[in-house]
């Protein structure tokens, strides 16, 4: 059994990417913070890619409770490993900096960062004692260019994009590729509120994209047909940047 984690699994990319995986043959582990019936109808998804799946409720920014869950998920899985992991879990709290609250850089940076050491860290030696495993983290197009009314969330994918550059090198020797992918305007929640209308015409390809496309690239950064590609954050935003 092919094992695979998706944080923020419930909604939206991180959705999409849970049925990319189901439809390559992995066994999907969605992670997802509150909402249940959301999280269920992923599931279902899942089992209706032809794959199967499981439920795993954390908050990736509380170091704490994601490694029970880690913890708890591998003693009851002797012998396995997820060699898959995709940080997705991500939210956005905007506001220009002069008027951002303490909370929203602190639970932006904490969902978007830290969530990745958390989740990452407990996964790592498994990977590496095995020689096998691929990290897809979730950037972002604002942590490249920086988007006003975003320093907590480009801040946290910024971070995570000179990251994912460390830390290849860190495992590259081992068979572990990790690489960033970095969308821009996908047709989700997370642009619930934008000007969808004004904001096509910055795009050269004059639309937003779809969940499943951002997953189609995780795909193939996760298969055998990508194993020469690491330290890289590829971008997927229409030629927005």
């Amino acid at each position: 059994m092919n094992y695979a984690l998706v944080t923020g699994g419930s909604r939206g990319i991180g959705r999409a990417v849970c049925v990319k995986l189901a439809q390559m043959g992995y066994h999907v582990i969605v992670n997802y913070v509150s909402n249940d019936a959301e999280a269920e109808k992923t599931l279902e998804l899942i089992k209706e890619a032809g794959s199967e799946g499981e439920l795993l409720k954390f908050d990736v920014s509380n170091a704490e409770a994601t490694l029970a869950a880690i913890e708890g998920w591998q003693e009851a899985h002797e012998g396995e490993f997820i060699e898959v992991v995709v940080n997705n879990a991500g939210i956005r709290k905007d506001n220009l900096l002069l008027w951002m609250e303490a909370e929203d850089w602190n639970r932006v940076l904490g969902i978007g960062l830290h969530g990745f050491y958390n989740v990452t860290r407990p996964l790592l030696q498994p990977m590496l004692v095995k020689k096998r495993g691929r990290i897809v983290n979730m950037a972002s197009v604002s942590g490249l260019k920086g988007l006003p009314g975003q320093c907590n969330y480009s801040a946290a994918k910024g971070g995570m994009i000179a990251a994912t550059k460390a830390l290849a090198q860190e495992v590259g020797r081992k068979g572990v590729t990790v690489n960033a992918v970095a969308p821009g305007f996908i047709r989700t929640d997370m642009v619930e509120g934008l000007d969808e209308k004004a904001l096509k015409g910055s795009i050269p390809l004059n639309r937003f994209g779809e969940p499943e496309e951002v997953a189609e690239l995780v795909g193939f950064l996760v298969s055998d047909k990508a194993a020469y590609i690491t330290g890289e954050c590829i971008s997927i935003n229409g030629g927005l940047y």
